[in-house]
C-alpha cells in the first residue's frame, strides 16, 4: 500500500509538469510562432537629392513607407531615423522621431528647419551636401522589422545661430559634466535687441580644455578653436593660465577674447581712500566676488577690475542694482551712473556676474564683533525676576538642566543676581530654527552686551552654553517620538507635541501586545521600572520596554520630565 502511494504522487508530480509547460508554449505564441515583415520605403528614393531651403524652412520632407505586416494581425507601430552613412547603429541618430498619430501611420513629415538643426547639431557644415541612411523601423509586441536606403541632403546655405551658449569642458567649474555647463550672458545690441555676442566671467585651469555649447546636452552645437577663433565642431580651446577671466564669444565674427581678471575691487565715497582707495572682493566661484567691507559713510562707488579705470563696473540707469562695465554701455543700448550707497558700517559686498543678471549686494556682518570681557557670575531672567544661575568654566556659562520658557515671557541676562550688574542678549529670538522638527535642535546666536530683552519664538524647554570669548550664545532643545513595534524594523515613530513645562504629549491608535518606548534618536532612550502598568516613571538609557497595551484604540499619552532629562513620569490614557 505504501509503494501504491508513492506511484500515485510521482504520477500527479508528473502530470502537473506535463499541464504546466503545455501552458507555457501556449503563452509563448505571441511572441515566437509569427513573423513581422518588414516595411517598404516609398518616399525619399535613393536617386533623390533633398535641398533644404533656409528661405522656406517651414517647408517639409516627407517620409513614407508600406506598412509591415504581423502574421497574426497585431498591430505595429514606426520610428524614422537618420544616420551617418553606412552605419545601422541605432544608438546615436542623428534624428529620430515616430510617425504620425503616435507612431500608426506610414508616413511622417519633417520640416526643413528641424532637420537641418539635426545635421547641424551633428557636425554637417552648411551649404554641403550630407549622405544619410534613412531607416524605418517597424515594431509589434517585442518584434522589430528595418527598411534602409539612402539619401541626401544639402543643409541652409548658412548656419542657424544658437540663442543660448555654455562653457564646459576640463578647464571649467562645471567638472566637465555638461548637464551642468555655465550659461554665458547673451549681451544686447545698441538698438537694446539680443545680439550674437555672449560673455562669462569664470575660473579656468591651465593645460585643460573647454569648448562652447548650444545645449546643456547632446546633440547640441559645439565650438571649438584657438588663437581667437572659434570653429564650429573644432577642437577644444586649451586654457593657457589658470585664474578667473572675462570670456567673451562674437559669433558674427567666430572669435573670443579673454580678459584675466586678477581681481574686482569698490572704488569710491564709502571706502576708506574714497575715490584713491580700493577695497578688493575675494572670488568665490560661480562668477561670484565677495568681501566684509567697513562703509564709513553714504555716497557714490563703482567696482574696479585690476585696479584699470578702463574697466568700471557701473549702475544701469533706471534700475536698483543692476550693472555692465561702463566701456560697454553705448554698444548695448544702456545708460550707466555710479552706484549710490547709504548704509555705513561693516558689510558683506557681493559682486554677482552669473548670467541672469549682474548686480550687486550688501548684508550687514555680524560675524567679526569686539570681545566681551567675561564676568564673574551670569543669571537669567524672566519678566525681571532671576530664574537660574548659569554655572562658569572657563570663559564658559552653562546650565546642567533644561529650563522651561514661554513665548508670553522676556527674558534677560545679567552678571548680578537682582539684575543691577551688566547686562546682555541676543541677536534674534531663541528657539528659532529652519528644522525645527528634527530630533536634537540647536543654533548659535551672537551675545551683545545690552540692556534689551529677548524672547523665545514658542514654548521650550531649553538647555544653554555661553561663551564670553566668541561672544556666542548656544540654545538646545529635544523632539521626543513615541517608538511602537512588534518587529523593530516596522515601527512607528509617532512625534510627540511639547508643553510647557517639560511635558510632551500625542494621541494616536496603539496595538495591543506591542512595545513602546520613549526616544529622541539616539541621545534620549526612555524606559520604565515597572514597564507593564499604564502610568509609571521614566528612566533614561536603562528602562525596560513598555509592553502595557492590551487593548487596541486611541490613547492619549503623556510624558512629564524633571529638568535633567533623565528621569519624569508617564501616563497612558484610553
Amino acid at each position: 500500500m505504501k509503494t501504491k502511494n508513492i506511484c500515485i504522487v510521482i504520477f500527479s508530480i508528473l502530470l502537473s509538469f506535463t499541464y504546466y509547460s503545455c501552458e507555457t508554449d501556449g503563452n509563448l505564441q505571441p511572441e515566437g510562432e509569427w513573423d513581422l515583415s518588414a516595411p517598404v520605403i516609398l518616399t525619399p528614393t535613393s536617386e533623390q537629392s533633398i535641398v533644404l531651403d533656409q528661405d522656406t524652412p517651414s517647408e517639409s520632407v516627407t517620409f513614407s513607407w508600406e506598412a509591415a505586416e504581423s502574421s497574426l494581425g497585431y498591430a505595429v507601430t514606426y520610428k524614422v531615423m537618420l544616420l551617418q552613412e553606412g552605419t545601422v547603429d541605432f544608438s546615436e541618430p542623428i534624428f529620430i522621431s515616430e510617425s504620425s498619430n503616435n507612431g500608426i501611420n506610414t508616413s511622417l513629415s519633417i520640416s526643413y528647419e528641424a532637420l537641418d538643426q539635426a545635421l547641424a547639431f551633428s557636425g554637417f557644415p552648411a551649404n554641403e551636401n550630407a549622405s544619410l541612411t534613412l531607416a524605418v523601423q517597424a515594431s509589434s509586441l517585442s518584434k522589430t522589422s528595418v527598411a534602409f536606403t539612402t539619401v541626401n541632403m544639402t543643409r541652409f546655405e548658412n548656419d542657424m545661430l544658437p540663442q543660448s551658449l555654455y562653457i564646459s569642458g576640463t578647464a571649467t567649474e562645471n567638472n566637465n559634466d555638461l548637464s551642468q555647463a555655465i550659461a554665458l550672458k547673451r549681451l544686447t545690441n545698441s538698438d537694446g535687441g539680443l545680439s550674437n555676442t555672449y560673455e562669462v566671467y569664470t575660473s579656468l585651469i591651465a593645460g585643460e580644455s573647454y569648448k562652447f555649447y548650444s545645449e546643456r546636452s547632446l546633440p547640441a552645437l559645439q565650438f571649438g578653436g584657438s588663437e581667437g577663433n572659434i570653429v564650429p565642431f573644432g577642437d577644444a580651446i586649451v586654457a593657457s593660465t589658470s585664474g578667473q577671466f572675462r570670456i567673451k564669444v562674437d559669433l558674427d565674427t567666430n572669435t573670443y577674447e579673454l580678459l584675466q581678471i586678477n581681481f574686482w575691487s569698490m572704488v569710491g565715497t564709502p571706502i576708506s581712500g574714497g575715490w584713491g582707495g580700493d577695497q578688493p572682493l575675494e572670488y568665490q566661484g560661480n562668477s561670484v566676488w565677495k568681501a566684509s567691507i567697513s562703509l564709513i559713510e553714504s555716497g557714490g562707488f563703482v567696482f574696479r577690475a585690476n585696479g584699470d579705470w578702463s574697466y568700471l563696473l557701473k549702475q544701469i540707469v533706471g534700475t536698483t542694482n543692476t550693472l555692465v562695465l561702463e566701456a560697454d554701455a553705448s554698444n548695448q543700448g544702456v545708460s550707466v551712473e555710479d552706484i549710490s550707497n547709504n548704509p555705513v558700517g561693516l558689510y558683506f559686498v557681493t559682486l554677482d556676474l552669473s548670467a541672469d543678471n549682474y548686480n550687486y549686494s550688501f548684508e550687514i556682518d555680524d560675524t567679526i564683533i569686539e570681545p566681551i570681557v567675561t564676568p564673574t557670575q551670569l543669571f537669567l531672567f524672566e519678566n525681571g525676576n532671576m530664574i537660574e544661575e548659569f554655572s562658569l568654566d572657563g570663559d564658559t556659562f552653562s546650565s546642567n538642566h533644561y529650563i522651561p520658557m514661554q513665548a508670553s515671557n522676556v527674558y534677560s541676562l545679567n552678571s548680578a543676581a537682582d539684575g543691577s550688574g551688566t547686562s546682555y542678549t541676543i541677536n534674534q529670538p531663541l528657539a528659532d530654527s529652519t528644522t525645527p522638527d528634527g530630533d536634537l535642535v540647536s543654533d548659535t546666536l551672537t551675545l551683545i552686551e545690552s540692556n534689551n530683552t529677548f524672547s523665545v519664538i514658542t514654548e521650550r524647554a531649553l538647555q544653554f552654553s555661553i561663551d564670553f570669548s566668541a561672544p556666542t550664545l548656544t540654545w538646545t532643545y529635544y523632539n521626543i517620538k513615541l517608538f511602537h513595534w512588534q518587529v523593530w524594523d516596522d515601527r512607528q515613530e509617532i512625534a510627540m507635541t511639547y508643553n510647557h513645562p517639560n511635558t510632551y504629549t500625542v494621541t494616536t491608535n496603539l496595538t495591543a501586545g506591542y512595545d513602546s518606548k520613549f526616544i529622541s534618536p539616539w541621545d534620549l532612550d526612555f524606559g520604565s521600572d515597572n514597564p507593564t502598568a499604564l502610568t509609571g516613571n521614566l528612566i533614561n538609557g536603562g528602562g525596560s520596554n513598555l509592553l502595557n497595551i492590551n487593548t487596541d484604540g486611541s490613547y492619549t499619552v503623556t510624558i512629564i520630565l524633571n529638568d535633567d532629562y533623565q528621569t519624569g513620569t508617564y501616563e497612558f490614557a484610553q
